[in-house]
């Protein structure tokens, strides 16, 4: 087989360094997009804020080569190529081995120095003490050791050249068993109520009852079948619905309760809200989707300067290709971000006008069977685009604040041929889980005979796939006494 040189010639569509940018802003929410654009402004002294009421003296098309004779040598285009990476504008003075470290500061100590600091307290000699310490350094934030004795007995010899048994390390182990939070260092589920349930029972009936459920009837437990365990133990209705109700006031991740105070709460900025005024819905996207930004002036007349005088020397066209750059860069960002404010309040209205019915009552069974595709064809956009804007997007409107997936859903048929969305039959499913008996839940098949009567066919599997997506148990999980 010969190697033969030949010339081919294809058709290609890529999509520019700018175009992706585009893409990558219209998925933003508005708290991204707010840090997106200080960040530009950052990295773009051409960038602005405010409203630039004058019209700006720089046009792209002008390039400024007719001012001077000097310029007849000069080639723009070999500077102002428009996909130009940022990397040859940017400046690095730093060393490729540099690294920026950032030390983060704890406001408060963890759960694992909470425990060592415990350790003080504990009678323990030094041997005992690395033990604790390998220990400690082994349960996990839940609070629970996952790690084997056998395992731990390894580390100690390898580490720290300690000989030890499983039994002495048994031993290191009830005793920070006995610190706070209680059921720390527990090895399973069971050992960790159980834990718990010990602390507390102090002679009382009930905690004694919840103690032998835990030890005998766990597996029956934890399958709810609450009527094997009070046949087995021989106890009141009452008796196992007070027993039950002590073992779920336990703490199942003892070591997580050190974080809820330090949890975050997620805050939601919508990015549109609909307002009914007079029976006609008025659509507006948050301001912060729309800011101010303007061109710098003094980067135009910085570019102009440029290139009305003389430009011999290599610095001189360095930094008129810098300007130029940065002038094209801030033009383009104000563009995009006029461009996606635009294109987000085109799909949302698009998305009002066709959920108008829900805008108005609030009514989840008046929401329509409702996909991408449906969007896309309406507005001419493709369904990429209409995904993007979707996106960790939010609308504000009478009824609350909802995600604009949300609104999204597919359709289903009824005895009577109607398209309903299949949102509307999770509804009326979520509901009839909400009412039913909790002593008697409404298994699967159950639930699908109710949706039947109600004229909406819909096999079993259908309605396990729907309960799965509301999260809801099966109905033996949702059994309560």
């Amino acid at each position: 087989m010969s190697l033969k040189q030949h010339l081919t010639q294809k058709l290609e569509q890529r999509l520019s360094p700018q175009q992706i940018q585009l893409m990558k802003l219209l998925q933003v929410p508005t708290m991204e997009l707010e840090q997106r654009i200080k960040q530009e402004i950052e990295e773009n002294p051409a960038l602005e804020e405010g409203n630039d009421l004058e019209e700006s003296e720089y046009n792209q098309e002008d390039d400024y080569s007719d001012n001077d004779e000097n310029n007849e040598n000069f080639d723009f285009s070999e500077y102002f190529d428009d996909d130009s990476p940022d990397y040859k504008t940017q400046v690095n003075n730093r060393a490729k081995d540099d690294e920026e470290r950032v030390m983060p500061l704890s406001g408060e100590k963890s759960f694992h120095e909470k425990l060592l600091e415990q350790l003080q307290l504990l009678n323990l000699s030094e041997n005992e003490k690395i033990i604790a310490e390998v220990i400690i350094g082994n349960i996990d934030d839940s609070g629970y050791l996952n790690r084997s004795l056998d395992a731990i007995v390894d580390d100690l010899a390898f580490s720290y050249n300690l000989q030890v048994n499983e039994h002495e390390i048994e031993k290191v182990l009830t005793q920070i068993q006995e610190c706070e939070p209680a059921g720390v260092g527990a090895r399973s589920l069971k050992e960790c109520l159980l834990l718990q349930i010990n602390r507390k029972i102090d002679g009382n009936i009930t905690l004694f009852t919840a103690k032998k459920i835990l030890e005998n009837h766990f597996e029956e437990f934890t399958k709810k079948h609450y009527d094997k365990i009070q046949k087995r133990l021989d106890i009141e209705d009452e008796d196992l619905k007070q027993a039950i109700h002590e073992i779920i006031r336990l703490n199942p991740k003892p070591g997580g309760s050190s974080k809820d105070n330090t949890k975050s709460s997620i805050q939601i900025i919508p990015d549109f809200q609909i307002i009914e005024n007079e029976g006609k819905l008025e659509l507006s996207i948050h301001g912060k989707n729309a800011p101010d930004l303007k061109v710098s002036k003094d980067y135009e007349q910085m570019l102009r300067a440029y290139s009305e005088g003389a430009k011999s020397s290599k610095t001189d066209k360095d930094a008129l290709s810098f300007v130029k750059q940065k002038l094209e860069n801030a033009k383009w960002f104000i563009d995009a971000i006029k461009q996606r404010q635009n294109t987000l309040l085109l799909t949302m209205h698009s998305i009002m006008e066709y959920q108008n019915n829900f805008f108005i009552t609030g009514d989840e069974t008046s929401l329509k069977p409702m996909i991408l595709k449906d969007i896309s064809d309406k507005i001419g956009l493709d369904i990429s685009t209409v995904s993007r804007v979707a996106n960790s997007k939010y609308v504000q409107c009478n009824y609350g604040i909802f995600p604009l997936k949300y609104f999204f859903s597919e359709s289903m048929s009824t005895d009577q041929g109607e398209e309903v969305s299949t949102r509307e039959v999770k509804k009326i499913l979520s509901e009839a889980i909400e009412n039913e008996k909790k002593n008697k839940p409404l298994t699967d098949d159950a639930l699908a005979v109710l949706l039947n009567q109600k004229g909406y066919n819909i096999a079993r599997r259908t309605v396990a796939k729907y309960r799965e997506q509301l999260q809801l148990p099966v109905a033996r999980l949702r059994k309560e006494l």
